[in-house]
């Protein structure tokens, strides 16, 4: 995620620049849109490696070596599919106009935290608030 982030100039709103205008929403776009690109390559390529790389050995530990290899990939991979659904619904976000304002009490998220986390749905209020309702929970 950071390394995809990187390429892109975080957004800088003029003085009394309307929140989530039309410039703010391509921008994030782009971003969002960028970071699945990326995502969907790193996935291909994983698939293509493992389909090349089914060698059978000989030798027990290097065999659980390479199922244990495998098995890292595929968790990874699997993360990244859930991020790219996210993504996805990230970007329905803004074509319906929900963008940038909190899911839990409308606020708006923030261009900082948008730049940080172009996924998020919560304020940082309302996210704090979430992750200490977690914590209890877990206890």
């Amino acid at each position: 995620m950071a390394e995809t982030l990187m390429h892109f100039e975080p957004y800088k709103a003029a003085k009394n620049e309307e929140y989530m205008n039309a410039k703010q929403l391509a921008h994030f776009r782009k971003v969002l849109e960028t970071w699945k690109d990326d995502l969907s390559q790193d996935i291909n390529a994983t698939l293509l490696s493992m389909q090349d790389e089914q060698t059978v050995f000989a030798d027990p530990n290097d065999r659980a070596t390479q199922e244990s290899d495998m098995a890292l990939e595929l968790r990874n991979r699997d993360r990244e599919r859930k991020l790219i659904k996210k993504i996805n619904e990230t970007i329905a976000r803004i074509d319906s106009g929900d963008y940038g304002y909190c899911e839990s009490c409308g606020v708006e998220i923030g261009l900082e935290r948008l730049q940080a986390r172009p996924t998020a749905t919560l304020c940082i209020d309302c996210k704090t608030l979430e992750e200490i309702r977690e914590r209890q929970v877990a206890r």
